[in-house]
């Protein structure tokens, strides 16, 4: 099944392109984009099986063997991946043809869409790391023009700052390649974590190891580097928040995760301390960012900030149950939050605002949406039976066995904030009345059709909200999946003989 490893780039590549070349028929273009997520979706579970059945599994480009050929690798991480970008893909495709107006249509959002996805999955999959850099870059060109189109001054201000701050990480990034390829001779990831170890000076490495914690941690948002999320996630149409949301600062999550599980481990004392207290203290200012807004989306953007300080946690406490508790973090955490930035979109439909002092009435006139905001927002708080209830105390138990008391008392400190800033969305949009002084909502301005777009837009957020439930309610056999990817990250020589072949 190895071949199949290719599809998730080759399969977005193949849509975007017959979407430029659809570019004057917007319906057609519109339906690649639903017909190429679901095609996607299939070939990752397909992965994930292939993955759950045989092992890690591995294709070497061209048979040429590594480390000197182009190697794609899928282990339960990068499964796992895979499929929670197919899922998201198909729940923004579906929304986005009742969110995306016609303008962005036309200048290519349905092609950008499945070549950020390309790029995404190629950050999962690759086994280069030179590679991995070259992915990032295709998903930072898409992720920019994305966030641009349209040509909004407030949109281009969250552009480029954006696009300023990632490439800087870019450089960073760039320049800790060209460091290990100098130490190791080689850009092969499995064939680089051999050579790492032996390296004479293991302070070198951890060195070299700093220039990919600040990279990656500006892609992933962590304190201090996250100034530029919120400055710029709230500015596009909610179908490009909800995927930058759902996607962008969680590839750079991964990327933290498979290279300090991965490549650097000689001195885990030290680089992942820091990254505990990287966890702790991004928890605290996210949540705390959060509690000060007025403004849904920004409140949530800043949400992603502090939920990514529980998702690095658990690589910084470096224990098997510390790396369950980040892979089942991500994956509940990716789901809940992309459904409440879509959320948000259906009241901004209904209501005609994104802030929270126009907004108001919405529990008594559309019940069903308020429960579809309960759910995930409930999730992320961490109320049980909830995903996030079983993530966080999976993180807590593992911190608890590590000792690590200041990071846990954090943790639950963050989540009774979590709690609060939800229930003020909740006050705020849904239980008040509805102000008399309200904008116009959407559709009465721009025309775009109502009823029937908001019914469309309640279809990938009730899959969500059930994906949640269902997250929580099966959370031992997630989390026992969640056990197999952590075994594998901690086990290195199990990635490293899949790629290398038995010694």
């Amino acid at each position: 099944m190895d071949w199949l490893l290719v599809l998730p780039l080759a399969i977005p590549l193949f849509f975007g392109v017959v979407s430029i070349l659809a570019r004057n028929n917007l319906l057609l273009q519109r339906w690649f984009g639903v017909l190429g997520m679901v095609v996607l979706l299939v070939v990752s579970i397909a992965i994930l099986i292939g993955v759950r059945t045989q092992g890690i599994l591995v294709d070497q480009m061209g048979n040429w063997i590594a480390p000197f050929g182009i190697t794609l690798v899928a282990d339960h991480l990068t499964a796992f991946m895979v499929l929670i970008t197919a899922i998201m893909g198909l729940a923004v495709a579906i929304y986005s043809l009742a969110n995306i107006d016609a303008e962005r249509e036309s200048f290519g959002y349905y092609p950008l869409l499945h070549i950020l996805l390309m790029g995404v999955n190629g950050v999962f999959l690759t086994g280069d790391l030179f590679n991995m850099y070259v992915w990032f870059e295709v998903m930072l060109i898409t992720s920019f023009v994305l966030l641009a189109l349209g040509n909004r001054k407030e949109q281009m201000d969250g552009a480029i700052k954006y696009v300023t701050i990632n490439l800087v990480s870019s450089l960073v990034f760039l320049s800790g390649v060209g460091i290990l390829y100098g130490m190791t001779g080689t850009l092969n990831m499995a064939d680089m974590a051999v050579r790492l170890d032996a390296v004479d000076s293991p302070g070198l490495v951890t060195t070299a190891s700093m220039f990919f914690l600040v990279s990656f941690g500006i892609k992933a948002a962590v304190f201090p580097l996250f100034f530029w999320l919120p400055a710029s996630y709230h500015t596009p149409p909610v179908a490009v928040s909800a995927i930058f949301a759902a996607l962008l600062s969680k590839v750079g999550v991964y990327a933290l995760i498979r290279v300090f599980t991965l490549l650097f481990v000689q001195e885990t004392g030290y680089t992942h301390q820091i990254i505990l207290w990287v966890a702790a203290v991004t928890m605290l200012t996210g949540v705390l960012g959060a509690v000060m807004q007025t403004e849904f989306r920004k409140l949530l953007s800043f949400h992603i900030i502090s939920q990514i300080g529980y998702m690095i946690m658990g690589l910084g406490l470096y224990s098997p149950l510390g790396i369950v508790g980040s892979v089942f973090y991500v994956i509940h955490n990716i789901i809940a939050k992309t459904n409440l930035f879509l959320v948000s979109g259906v009241a901004n439909r209904i209501a005609g605002s994104f802030h929270l002092k126009h907004l108001g009435g919405l529990y008594r006139k559309h019940p069903f949406l308020s429960i579809m905001f309960i759910i995930p927002a409930f999730g992320l708080a961490g109320f049980p039976p909830l995903s996030g209830f079983w993530a966080k105390l999976t993180l807590t138990i593992a911190g608890l066995d590590a000792r690590e008391y200041v990071v846990v008392g954090i943790a639950l400190f963050v989540g009774l904030l979590t709690l609060f800033s939800m229930t003020k969305i909740f006050a705020e949009a849904f239980w008040k009345p509805l102000p008399s002084d309200r904008p116009k909502p959407a559709a009465e301005v721009e025309g775009i059709p109502g009823v029937a777009g908001i019914r469309t837009m309640m279809v990938p957020i009730v899959l969500l909200a059930v994906m949640t439930v269902v997250l929580g309610l099966g959370a031992g056999l997630f989390i026992n999946v969640s056990l197999d990817a952590a075994e594998e990250l901690l086990d290195r020589t199990r990635y490293i003989n899949a790629v290398l072949g038995d010694p």
